[in-house]
């Protein structure tokens, strides 16, 4: 059996290395990808330096795979040749920090004309986070198809999504305004609330200048629509004091909170390792009667609609539709895989990026 390089974890805040594994063929409803693009995520960070969730040395690292099918089951809907992207997580085979990925068919979908693969990869761990969350965690239908005169049931009600300028918060401010919904607030940085709005964020505010809570109030009892409160916040973040707290103090009994985990208490930095929770109501003075839910996407694959439709139509036919635009791209250069690899742990640690995703090349052009 021929190999191929992979980028694996190999102790709690140790470097990456790069190992050789094994390159199997695809069975069933299988494809192996050769992955060409991906983008690093928060999960790598709190992986490798955290060893969040289960961790098993040498573990492979990467969720979000763009490539070129290379191979196909017999049972297989893509073909070699088709140019496909997706969220794969689930084993080291799956992993898309490798020259090689090997996943079912449910969990990738063709690369949309007019895209690049560079692009496409900003979507899949995100973007189905962003669908999983609304439909699971928050109750809305999102109907799909969604039918021409759809009006969503919860219109007048306010929606808070703190963190909008991540890429997650990007995804849930253009789904919730393609489906109709209007009553959008969202906390980012300055600079990106002209984007957040043109998404579809009917008010913006920057949780950076102070008690950011004052302002959101005050808008919310200047509006006269008889909903003066948020029915549903969604932090994208995950930070008890940056985020959930602060969500805490905004909210009011028979609100619904999804908080997308870990719920981070101390981040890595400089021989220290991080601090996670998986309980968002732990040490949160959340007011009686507030519904707070914690969202574990992985679970997604539980809905058998989803399981078979989000990536591989629905997630296409947001770029196509121009439901979703991707998010903006800082390509993480770097001589080897391995370089790119780790700087990108290092620029996702120290924060390096706002409003973009970190995207880097696998397979260098011409590379089998």
């Amino acid at each position: 059996m021929s190999t191929h390089p992979q980028v694996v974890t190999v102790a709690l805040g140790a470097p990456l290395e790069v190992r050789q594994v094994s390159t199997r063929r695809p069975k069933g409803n299988e494809v192996r990808v050769r992955v060409e693009w991906t983008a690093s995520t928060p999960l790598d960070v709190h992986q490798a330096l955290g060893g969040l969730l289960v961790v098993k040395y040498p573990q492979g690292l990467g969720d979000g795979t763009a490539g070129t099918v290379v191979s196909s089951g017999p049972n297989a809907r893509y073909q070699v040749g088709d140019k496909v992207f997706g969220f794969t997580w689930r084993s080291n085979e799956e992993k898309s920090h490798q020259l090689y990925c090997v996943a079912p068919d449910i969990l990738l979908g063709k690369v949309p004309r007019g895209f690049t693969m560079q692009q496409a990869v900003t979507l899949p761990n995100n973007f189905v986070t962003a669908w999983h969350t609304l439909t699971s965690d928050v109750g809305f239908e999102l109907p799909w198809p969604k039918p021409n005169d759809y009006v969503p049931p919860e219109l007048d009600e306010w929606i808070l999504v703190w963190g909008g300028s991540s890429s997650t918060g990007q995804f849930f401010i253009q789904i919730l305004k393609w489906y109709g919904y209007k009553n959008i607030i969202a906390t980012a940085g300055k600079q990106h609330h002209d984007r957040l709005q043109r998404y579809g964020a009917a008010a913006c505010f920057d949780y950076r200048s102070g008690n950011v809570g004052g302002p959101i109030s005050d808008f919310l009892s200047q509006q006269h629509q008889g909903k003066h409160n948020i029915r549903y916040a969604i932090d994208c973040i995950g930070s008890r004091a940056g985020s959930v707290k602060p969500i805490a103090e905004v909210v009011r009994s028979g609100a619904t909170v999804a908080v997308l985990l870990p719920v981070i208490i101390a981040d890595a930095v400089d021989n220290q390792k991080p601090v996670y929770t998986l309980d968002a109501e732990e040490d949160v003075a959340w007011a009686e009667g507030v519904e707070v839910r914690g969202v574990r996407t992985h679970f997604w694959l539980d809905n058998n609609f989803l399981a078979e439709k989000l990536q591989t139509e629905i997630m296409p036919a947001a770029l196509e539709l121009g439901m979703v635009e991707p998010n903006e791209q800082v390509v993480v250069e770097g001589r080897t895989l391995l370089e790119r690899a780790q700087k990108a742990i290092e620029m996702l640690r120290r924060r390096e990026v706002s409003g973009a995703r970190l995207v880097w090349r696998v397979a260098e052009e011409g590379e089998e």
